[in-house]
């Protein structure tokens, strides 16, 4: 079951891809977290390689990025967590925190991005090989976490490759009350 704003963001008891715990519930800090699909999922591994890029800048604003994946620990290490990445990576192999968050499964909706974002494919497909033709259904989402754990967006993906626009959550940095425009 989709969540909505402004509930309470469901604490998520995570480690990342090295062992260390992964806090999604600490008040006082702004989360974008972000669930992803399969661990060669090319969609998904451009979306890394996106925060990767704009993640100094967003932390400067005081913005934490947390990036789940239906997957196992190796598979994580393997695709997305073969370079550092500035954020932690969780494996979340049984899928119980993106059923938590109720995220969905569409084989309809995995072949619409695979027909209308074919460059975002490709690109992909760049940095994860060939594996990244052979992944599930599941659908991707996005949440913005304000400092008192609630949800100020949900942003379920229309297809494998929608993803919530990182100006959206540039936008939502610059109207936080009490936080400085970078």
């Amino acid at each position: 079951m989709r969540l909505f704003a402004p509930e309470t963001a469901p604490a998520l008891d995570l480690v990342d891809i090295h062992g260390q715990p992964i806090m999604t519930s600490h008040r006082g800090r702004l989360t974008l977290l972000s669930f992803f699909r399969d661990a060669a999922c090319p969609f998904c591994n451009f979306r890394i390689y996106e925060l990767t890029q704009r993640h100094a800048e967003l932390s400067a604003r005081g913005l934490d990025v947390v990036a789940v994946f239906s997957a196992s620990q190796a598979d994580v290490l393997r695709f997305a967590g073969h370079r550092p990445r500035p954020f932690p990576l969780a494996a979340d192999p049984t899928s119980g925190a993106h059923e938590l968050y109720g995220i969905e499964r569409s084989l309809w909706r995995k072949l619409k991005a695979i027909v209308t974002r074919m460059p975002t494919l490709i690109r992909g497909l760049r940095l994860v090989g060939l594996a990244g033709l052979d992944t599930g259904n599941l659908m991707p989402a996005d949440f913005l976490i304000d400092g008192r754990g609630r949800i100020v967006e949900a942003y379920y993906g229309r297809d494998a490759g929608d993803r919530m626009p990182l100006e959206r959550v540039e936008q939502w940095l610059v109207h936080v009350p009490g936080r400085r425009a970078a």
